[in-house]
């Protein structure tokens, strides 16, 4: 199968994924509904559960999970490749995202994100930042565990950038454990992690399009251990630490 016939197919798998996930989110709202409840944090954390592992089948990439899974009240740390750490990590387990305020207007990313509880901070905002806090300190008493990118943008891979703190609050204030997650990409044929990574000015619909056309692609999300921090810098440097401490030993677990 030739790649523009393979992209074209896999196009057409995520569109249908897309649309089959819309409509499941549907019925659970409407059982809801008429059970007089509202969708739980729980329930949208479950089913983007469900979509992320249909719409990685749909891309055509495989994941691997390796370490101990978060599960409740916890916030995971970690480093950030591209949109598509989203729908790995919901692949991985049932949780909520902090992502940026753009995503949630993208077409069928944006929607689907929505659905699944993301919270979205604009990091020109300062104001944006409680605001957010405060949700995630909400989906965490509801034991819904959520991933945060602290680096604040993607990257190419070469290198884990600074974590930022102010977003660790939630979770010290609680004195809740902060788990490291190092999400990689690894390839089949001759291409490099660079190459599926979404970075610097790359548009959205020509970094997908390559995706799509990439035969051989595995997703791998490495969870470290969980600890509880009295500050927030102190979890930030630490988490830091050990999210590049796993990247650098893409061999094994530290």
């Amino acid at each position: 199968m030739s790649r523009h016939i393979l992209a074209a197919w896999r196009g057409f798998l995520l569109i249908a994924s897309l649309l089959f996930g819309a409509l499941r989110f549907a019925a659970t709202s409407l059982r809801q509904l008429l059970s007089g409840r509202r969708v739980t944090p729980l329930q949208r954390a479950e089913w983007m559960h469900f979509c992320g592992r249909m719409v990685l089948a749909a891309l055509g990439v495989r994941y691997r999970v390796e370490g101990p899974t978060p599960a409740g009240s916890t916030l995971i740390a970690a480093n950030h490749l591209s949109y598509l750490d989203i729908v790995i990590f919901s692949a991985a387990l049932p949780a909520a995202f902090v992502a940026r305020h753009d995503i949630g207007s993208w077409p069928g990313f944006g929607p689907l994100a929505r659905m699944g509880g993301a919270i979205f901070v604009d990091r020109i905002r300062r104001v944006s930042a409680w605001e957010t806090a405060e949700e995630m300190t909400q989906r965490l008493a509801a034991k819904v565990p959520v991933v945060l990118f602290p680096e604040g943008t993607s990257t190419d891979g070469s290198d884990v950038l600074r974590f930022h703190s102010t977003l660790f609050a939630p979770a010290v204030e609680a004195a809740l454990p902060v788990v490291p997650a190092a999400v990689f990409y690894e390839t089949s044929d001759t291409g490099a992690e660079r190459d599926l990574c979404w970075y610097g000015d790359e548009a959205f619909l020509p970094h997908l399009l390559r995706v799509l056309r990439v035969e051989g692609f595995t997703a791998v999300v490495r969870f470290g251990s969980p600890e509880i921090y009295l500050d927030r810098q102190t979890a930030a440097w630490r988490s830091h630490d050990a999210v590049s401490a796993m990247r650098s030993n893409k061999q094994g677990l530290v």
